[in-house]
């Protein structure tokens, strides 16, 4: 094949033609009538050169310009029709990012009300949609600008960072936090550098990390976004970060380098990378994987009162999956949804993805509303789970070795899918979420429902070859209330977020032990530490995936606000100097005894029968009176106490033990009858006490009283003596 017809890389960079160095632009803007690249010296200078780029087909804009080298700043403008009703917004006065650039330089901070659109006021839009009219004022001095790197000297830099740890896919806990949030406060790290890339490097932060058990980091956003319009309104900002206008560059905010300013210029762009690549390998020096939650299902642009940064001025009808009357469909809540259905679009997604684990090192990612990234335009944008984008990361050879992860679920029409997936991806199980904290905080619930959540959810997941690890089990998440307000509060306290409390979730399956929010009434602190600890060792004792929030090993309150997104404070920033030490010992102890006993974590589905002819089954449950459940007892709502035993070893060999798990959340005392033989009690959650050996397990045989809501864990060997 002749290189010369081969497709050109999009984006900017070095290359070299007719002997000669410089950059080669490529812009992919398929109903635009021209496209010029235009050059700057600084971030707020003025434009310096105009270069028009030529039309060579499918779509792509393309020029080369001899003598330019790395560093170089540049924009676009794209020239085409305005015809908001058939989706056109093209406006050459407004400077465009390039949705490949690999940097950028300059303020963000209000960059959400750069409409493209004429508005006296763009706080405070009134117009119609059809209405608007295309600004004539040239932006570019309030544009941030896109920087010409290196690439090759960036992929070597992500090839210098540590390799990835090894850890089967049983044995990974996860960890979803926040960077900012997560060090903020933290007392070790020092004052310049808490809550940057470099606070979740510092020794301090890891060996926190470490003594939990973590295996599997998962960070909220760390793309580079901005604030939303009626944030900026409201004098606010988006703490978590799911606004993505650069899906190639780390987020300056959480550098220590910049001072979590936006860079100024490339150098200063280039301390930022250097500091997140520093980060991924100290946690991969720890034994830690470096997963990114990131956010394909909309972009930055918002809906058609937004702003016109990138895409929409590129090329809306095609970057955008589009409804009637020129408005793009809304699958993700957030105004707009991208066209992943269309190839370059596709391609864009995938150019990411491959950039960050190739020049960032970073291991897997997690997929905010994945079911928008599995709607095929030609279904009519109904989701598949063999979509293009889908089948493409699966298929990857950089990015089928990485953990992927989705959030199952997305805002549009018959948006849930949780089990809906392809065999080889994990997915966010909410049913294991609210089948245990119905089972623990008094809702109704029944014995049947959490013993299928406690084993993986094989009644969801137990199809095409797919494994117990593909269930992520959590109890809370970024989105929701926390640990410590889940069980402390009956109902959410949003009003902080300036939308009277009506945003958020008001389904959360709390309790509150009969005082809402803080108290110091001994039994309503009795009462919760009870109930989350019965709920942590439900997570650490369940088969699948487990996953932790940030905080809830602490103790951490956000003051029963369960929607934070806007709350970058001391509401989200962990309490290290209040941090509840027993619990987080606790948590350790939790991990520890998972990572012990192959019976909690095993990597193929319990069947009920023998393992070996004559052997007992790898799952056995068990009622109050050792006998197995009638199926009465499994609908009931009534009762609330349950035993399983499971007898199961390592993958391949053949089991040394015998666990006996007992639930009970029942509302008063009651006494389980155990199986034949003498047993050491490991876990009792009740007394907050882990015993990861036969000396510190109290050896129990009979009966088991069950005083208090709690989780138990004894162990049987078979191996005799």
């Amino acid at each position: 094949m002749n290189p010369a017809h081969l497709t050109p890389e999009l984006g900017a960079h070095l290359h070299e033609q007719n002997g000669q160095s410089g950059v080669q632009f490529a812009v992919w803007a398929p109903q635009a009538e021209d496209l010029e690249v235009c050059l700057f010296d600084s971030a707020t200078g003025p434009e310096t050169q105009r270069i028009v780029l030529a039309n060579v087909g499918n779509g792509i804009w393309q020029a080369f310009v001899p003598g330019l080298s790395a560093g170089q700043l540049y924009g676009l403008r794209a020239h085409g029709p305005w015809a908001p009703e058939a989706g056109h917004r093209f406006n050459p006065a407004r400077l465009l990012l390039d949705p490949w650039a690999l940097a950028l330089v300059g303020g963000t901070e209000r960059l959400a009300l750069q409409a493209g659109h004429t508005v006296a006021d763009p706080l405070k839009p009134d117009q119609s949609w059809a209405e608007h009219q295309p600004d004539p004022q040239d932006n570019a001095a309030a544009m941030p600008k896109c920087v010409v790197l290196d690439a090759q000297a960036e992929l070597d830099a992500g090839h210098a960072i540590a390799p990835r740890p090894v850890i089967a896919g049983e044995r990974v806990f996860i960890y979803e936090a926040h960077v900012k949030a997560l060090t903020r406060l933290h007392p070790e790290v020092p004052e310049a550098q808490r809550g940057s890339y470099a606070a979740l490097a510092h020794p301090a932060v890891s060996a926190h990390l470490q003594r939990l058990g973590i295996t599997t980091v998962c960070l909220l956003p760390v793309h580079q976004h901005i604030s939303e319009r009626h944030l900026l309104a409201r004098g606010l900002v988006n703490h978590w970060g799911y606004n993505t206008l650069n899906a190639f560059a780390p987020e300056p905010g959480y550098a220590a380098a910049t001072g979590g300013t936006d860079p100024a210029n490339p150098e200063r762009a280039a301390a930022v990378r250097a500091e997140f690549r520093v980060m991924v390998d100290a946690l991969h020096r720890a034994g830690i994987e470096v997963v990114l939650d990131v956010v394909f299902n909309h972009t930055a642009e918002s809906d058609l009162d937004g702003p016109t940064l990138s895409w929409r001025g590129l090329s809306q009808n095609s970057w955008y999956a589009m409804g009637e009357h020129g408005v793009p469909h809304n699958f993700s809540g957030c105004g707009n949804s991208l066209n992943v259905s269309e190839p370059r679009v596709l391609q864009w997604v995938m150019d990411s993805l491959r950039w960050w684990v190739q020049a960032y090192g970073v291991d897997g990612f997690r997929f905010d509303l994945a079911v928008s990234l599995g709607r095929v335009a030609a279904l009519g944008h109904a989701f598949h789970p063999h979509a293009p984008l889908l089948t493409a990361m699966q298929q990857d050879p950089v990015l089928r070795h990485v953990r992927l992860i989705a959030e199952p679920w997305d805002i549009g029409p018959n948006g849930y899918h949780v089990g809906g997936f392809a065999p080889g991806w994990l997915e966010w199980n909410d049913r294991f979420r609210d089948g245990v904290r119905a089972f623990w905080l008094g809702h109704p619930a029944t014995r049947g429902e959490l013993a299928n959540r406690v084993c993986a959810s094989s009644d969801t997941f137990q199809r095409g070859g797919r494994r117990p690890a593909t269930s992520v089990n959590l109890l809370t998440a970024h989105d929701g209330f926390n640990l410590a307000d889940l069980t402390a509060y009956a109902r959410k306290h949003n009003a902080a977020n300036g939308e009277d409390n009506r945003d958020g979730h008001g389904h959360n399956l709390s309790a509150n032990a009969g005082a809402e929010g803080a108290s110091d009434d001994p039994r309503v602190q009795h009462r919760r530490g009870l109930w989350r600890r019965a709920l942590l060792a439900t997570l650490f004792c369940a088969q699948g995936t487990p996953q932790l929030l940030a905080g809830d090993e602490i103790g951490h309150s956000q003051q029963g606000n369960n929607n934070v997104y806007c709350q970058d404070n001391p509401l989200t920033w962990l309490d290290w100097a209040h941090a509840d030490t027993a619990l987080a010992t606790y948590v350790a102890g939790l991990a520890a005894l998972r990572r012990q006993h192959p019976g909690l974590r095993q990597a193929r589905w319990f069947t009920g029968q023998p393992l070996a002819d004559g052997g007992p089954p790898d799952i056995a449950w068990i009622d109050v009176n050792g006998l197995a459940p009638s199926f009465q007892a499994w609908q009931s709502t009534e009762h609330r106490t349950l035993g399983a035993v499971i007898t199961a070893g390592e993958t391949g060999l053949a089991p040394t033990e015998r666990l006996l798990l007992v639930w009970h959340a029942g509302h008063g005392p009651t006494v389980l009858t155990l199986p034949p033989g003498r047993w050491s009690l490991r876990l009792d959650s009740t007394r907050a006490r882990v015993a990861l050996d036969a000396a510190g397990g109290k050896s129990v045989e009979g009966q088991l009283p069950l005083d208090e809501p709690g989780v138990c864990v004894l162990v049987q060997s078979l191996q005799g003596g």
